[in-house]
């Protein structure tokens, strides 16, 4: 070796050493392909109806961003009641906080940020579910400062949109992408599962199935079945949110991550 190419191995070195140092801290254990999150926004009734009887059947997990849209709704019978919520937290499916009633959180101040998260979570509370750790921003709207109220309230992950995969190595957990269903977006979808691999996980936004009230959203109960028979046939693993925690250290992860908002964070 010329004395010259020494300081060369040396930089390699010391930074392949800090690359490794960073994945064993932030990755509990290896991301293995085809890892795929599913979470459904809203409560809408057909996730109580449709979704949660089909990802049974399939035995997929999910989360549940559940939120109150009444009183300004049109229909509130379009949207589960909290005792359908409280059965599908008893059927093992994750609830997550997707605020009171929907508020885009990027204009609230610091008091009105706890209070919609606070009601969705003593709501849960009186009815035995499960402790809310994981939020999803409704309408993706979101800032620097939400993600301080969300680390006060220790919450774990949240999910934003962007149409691209989630890196745990370089996506803050409260920053986590995904790509959102619609009934003209199948050929968009079917190659975003694809990307579930090395080191990359796909997160998929759905709302209805189907979503009357917000058609530009809907997702077909048809569609989602295609949907879900790609993921079985080609052995994808579908778990919910809250199941990153067994690939990945949230705490770590805030630590060594910065956020990045040069990202594309919104569908």
């Amino acid at each position: 070796m010329t004395r010259s190419s020494k300081p060369l191995l040396l930089t390699f070195l010391f930074f392949g050493c800090c690359l490794f140092s960073l994945d064993a801290q932030i990755l509990k254990k290896p991301i293995p392909d085809k890892l795929i999150i599913l979470t459904f926004d809203d409560a809408p009734a057909s996730h109580y109806s449709v979704v949660a009887p089909m990802l049974k059947k399939y035995g997929f997990e999910g989360t549940f961003f559940v939120c109150e849209f009444p009183p300004n709704s049109k229909d509130s019978t379009l949207y589960m009641n909290w005792r359908q919520i409280q059965a599908l937290d008893q059927q093992g499916f994750e609830i997550g906080n997707h605020t009171h009633n929907h508020a885009n959180i990027s204009k609230l101040t610091q008091e009105e940020f706890h209070a919609q998260l606070a009601y969705i979570e003593h709501k849960c509370d009186s009815l035995g579910i499960q402790k809310i750790t994981n939020f999803a921003y409704p309408g993706y709207g979101l800032n620097t400062q939400a993600l301080v109220f969300l680390q006060e309230r220790n919450y774990h992950f949240a999910r934003a949109g962007g149409s691209r995969a989630y890196d745990p190595l370089t996506d803050h957990p409260f920053l986590i992408p995904s790509w959102a269903t619609n009934e003209s977006n199948k050929t968009e979808i079917i190659q975003a599962l694809d990307q579930a691999k090395n080191g990359h996980i796909v997160v998929l936004t759905i709302h209805g199935v189907p979503d009357i009230e917000h058609p530009w959203v809907n997702t077909p109960i048809e569609l989602f079945k295609e949907y879900l028979d790609y993921l079985k046939k080609h052995d994808f693993q579908v778990i919910s949110m809250g199941g990153l925690e067994e690939y990945v250290d949230f705490e770590q992860a805030m630590t060594q991550l910065r956020p990045d908002y040069s990202k594309k964070l919104n569908n």
